[in-house]
């Protein structure tokens, strides 16, 4: 039966009423004395053992045992979802790095930690514990793992704690070396494990310990199952991700707490999408992968949200408390989700979202730079929703080298100068800390000095930290302006590496130039009018007055999903977008989107307004369009074929009908000259040759309607197959090229999703699912995927099905 389950679904952790020792190390010395305890191992169970039936000795057992082996352990990490708890394994390679770092660690007495899943977590391996790298969140607990359990009514298998896993394989280990088995290993918490047999070996859970709300007897005495080895049981191991990386991209989510209909966060959401486009480079990029030519992409999430609710702010403990107390939950969703767009139009708020996203991105620039010294890839960026907007304004309003290095000098925002703490904090609306800070000593000075985990260690809350670390960086960086600017040489012009991702210039000469991550420029309308061509403003019209923060690095390229980037511009009083305007340091963009969902809006009609343009439709992943909008267009197109024949044919017949039959010529009148007998002669002999003509069509439609179901199949049926592998690569080609402004460099900007079969029978019953849908679209991932390397030039293929 079951053991008793700790709040992470493993036993108990108390140590088995089991002395190893008395185990017999010595084989050959427990033969001799018969060293065995009663209430520890039972050499043989003689008397029937708890829901023990001749079926258990009527397995096969081989007629020599092959001598004990030790077993090779796998090591587990601990998720928790749902109230639920799972344990998953690491991969191959993560596991050997574990288990060679856990011999090693024996004769040390630091703490070793291991990188591990894509260097995105580190495993504590002498306290057992897996902390993520890149976002905030929960430790959670590894094990070795040796042996494993499963229940009747379990899906997976459990591995046990690894105390009582090394009592079970020294039990085991002294059956095999014996050859005698119905041993019995009883616990101190009343659980009992026999060893039947190597292929059978069951847990039973005492009487007083089962389930009183359980009705059957015969559940209350039904066994768990017990196997030896991670390879015993079914779990799929992974080998483990490329450590090359190609590419970086951040994901920034919308609005809300949850990313799906599952209630998940923008991490897991990210993980998910990971996971996708590293099965799709296995099958899409197999021979380039062989070849050694790709190895990953990596995606990371950035989360907003946290800085601007919670105890960041304290705005939602004012949102509270002018709350209606009616239809609570509709007023918690309402608050929960919809305020943030209201957020992104206010000053204040705007500014907090802008500075954390810009920092956030910079911060996980800088920790995956760090994390992998050898990376010389581009970056891309990609936003859902409201995250999507976010990072549009925040490329609209990024800055190229010549310009930053112009507007550094003269640039002195007036929160900066501020010459003691109160006054810092006050202008950074964060007074309630200044106690805080004044207890441990603090001034601006020393303050300085301080990092994100000392200001953690004070109870400062994420949001205020992030605050706080981002007007001392600003303020350093602009005495360091105002000194190198008096004695620095002018900089000689940018260069542009290899990728076209990021100036070099910048990069080698002139550090202070590169912090400029952190700096926040006011936005410069006229600028604007020069890329969007609108006289009062420009893309900027109708946007709050905020400083918008300058990324560290230039994004190749931009992907926005579900995004209602051109809703809002449309809102701000933009109407039509110059094609010449592209964002200063991206020159990609592609705005990709589910023909059902709600939020999104195209980009292309308000580039190119005097054509009406279809969208890209986006390929399956499996290499075609998916089989009912094959057959939609197929029957779109029989029923305009039809429609054009058989009304043809009925006209033709009804007008042969209708004709009156051709009388004989007259004679020639007196009078009438010989040309006009000609020219009546020409007429009717044309109508003669018009009449055979229309008859013999008239003769044709009945042997038309015959042959039509023949005829029908052959052409709409016998070919869609055909047609379905190469409809969606036949129709890019034969659409002439369509130049659509250098927001994307000339190529097309708007990418639609294909509806699945059941979401084409309601499309409002799919809305909110629709809008939710890309983190786990295998179509986008591919799309994401192929224009990475398209740029890195490795040729995309298609897997045979």
């Amino acid at each position: 039966m079951s053991f008793s389950p700790g709040e992470e679904g493993a036993l108990s952790q108390a140590a088995p009423d089991v002395n190893t020792q008395d185990l017999c190390h010595n084989p050959a010395q427990c033969v001799a004395t018969g060293n065995t305890s009663e209430d520890k191992v039972s050499p043989v169970v003689d008397e029937a053992s708890p829901s023990s039936t001749s079926s258990f000795e009527i397995l096969d057992m081989e007629s020599v045992l092959a001598p004990y082996q030790e077993v090779q352990p796998h090591w587990f990490f601990c998720r928790q979802a749902d109230d639920n708890t799972f344990w998953l394994p690491f991969s191959r390679e993560d596991s050997d790095k574990l288990e060679n770092s856990c011999n090693t660690a024996a004769s040390k007495e630091e703490e070793v930690v291991v990188a591990v899943d894509g260097q995105r977590y580190d495993v504590h391996v002498k306290e057992r514990k897996c902390y993520p790298v890149y976002w905030e969140q929960a430790p959670t607990e590894v094990r070795r793992c040796t042996w494993f359990y499963k229940g009747d009514k379990d899906t997976r298998f459990m591995p046990y704690p690894e105390d009582f896993s090394k009592s079970l394989e020294e039990a085991y280990m002294i059956s095999v070396t014996l050859n005698e088995w119905k041993r019995k290993l009883d616990f101190p918490t009343g659980e009992t494990v026999i060893l039947h047999n190597p292929k059978l070996i069951m847990q039973y859970q005492p009487i007083g310990l089962q389930d009183e709300w359980i009705s059957s007897p015969s559940e209350q005495t039904r066994p768990r199952t017990v196997k030896r080895g991670v390879d015993n049981i079914s779990v799929e191991i992974t080998d483990g991700e490329p450590e090359k990386v190609d590419h970086l991209v951040f994901m920034v989510h919308g609005i809300g707490p949850a990313c799906d209909l599952r209630f998940r966060s923008i991490i897991q959401c990210v993980n998910d999408f990971r996971s996708a486009s590293l099965s799709l480079l296995a099958s899409h990029y197999k021979r380039a992968q062989q070849d050694g030519l790709v190895g990953r992409v990596e995606f990371l999430p950035v989360n907003w949200r946290s800085a601007l609710h919670g105890d960041a702010t304290g705005v939602d403990k004012d949102i509270q408390r002018i709350t209606l107390p009616s239809i609570s939950r509709l007023r918690h969703f309402t608050n929960d989700t919809l305020l943030d767009l209201f957020f992104y139009n206010s000053p204040t708020y705007c500014q907090t979202i802008v500075d954390t996203v810009a920092s956030e991105v910079n911060r996980l620039h800088d920790l995956f730079k760090q994390r992998h010294p050898e990376f010389n890839g581009a970056v891309s960026v990609v936003g859902h929703s409201l995250g999507s907007l976010i990072l549009f304004d925040l490329l609209t309003n990024q800055r190229t080298g010549s310009e930053t290095r112009e507007g550094l000098s003269s640039w002195e925002p007036c929160c900066l100068k501020c010459d003691t703490l109160e006054q810092a904090l006050s202008k950074l609306g964060l007074q309630q800390y200044l106690d805080t800070l004044q207890a441990e000593n603090l001034d601006l000075e020393s303050l300085a000095l301080c990092h994100d985990s000392d200001l953690k260690d004070l109870g400062i809350p994420l949001g205020p930290r992030k605050k706080i670390l981002n007007y001392i960086r600003r303020k350093k960086l602009l005495e360091d302006c105002r000194t190198q600017t008096e004695c620095v040489a002018p900089l000689p012009p940018l260069t542009t590496d290899h990728v076209g991702n990021q100036p070099l210039g910048l990069a080698t000469q002139h550090s202070q130039f590169h912090r400029a991550q952190s700096v926040t420029s006011a936005v410069d309308y006229e600028y604007f009018d020069v890329g969007i061509g609108q006289p009062s403003g420009g893309i900027a019209k109708g946007q709050v007055s905020i400083d918008y923060p300058q990324l560290a690095f230039h994004p190749q390229m931009f992907f926005a999903f579900g995004s209602p980037i051109g809703m809002f511009l449309t809102v701000r009083g933009l109407k039509h977008i110059d094609p010449s305007y592209t964002f200063p340091t991206c020159k990609s963009f592609y705005n990709i989107y589910h023909p059902y969902d709600p939020v999104a809006y195209r980009i292309e009609p308000m580039i190119v307004s005097d054509v009406d343009l279809e969208p890209m439709l986006i390929p399956h992943h499996k290499g075609r369009k998916r089989m009912h909008l094959e057959l939609k267009d197929s029957f779109t197109r029989m029923s305009m074929d039809l429609k054009n024949n058989v009304l043809g044919s009925i006209r033709t017949a009804w007008q042969s009908f209708a004709r009156l039959p051709a009388v004989a010529l007259p004679p020639v009148i007196e009078g009438e000259t010989t040309t006009e007998t000609d020219l009546e002669e020409t007429r009717a002999s044309a109508e003669v040759t018009a009449s055979v003509k229309r008859e013999e069509k008239s003769a044709d439609f009945g042997t038309k309607i015959l042959e039509w179901p023949s005829a029908f199949h052959n052409h709409y049926f016998k070919g869609v197959c055909v047609e379905a592998e190469t409809s969606v690569s036949a129709e890019q080609t034969q659409q002439p090229e369509i130049k659509v402004g250098m927001l994307n460099g000339g190529r097309r900007i708007d990418y639609v999703l294909q509806e699945k079969p059941i979401e084409s029978f309601n499309e409002y019953l799919f809305a909110i699912q629709s809008h939710l849908c890309y983190w786990e679209s295998e179509d986008t991932a591919l799309l994401l995927l192929k224009e990475i390397y398209d740029k890195l030039g490795v040729a995309f293929e298609q897997p045979q099905q």
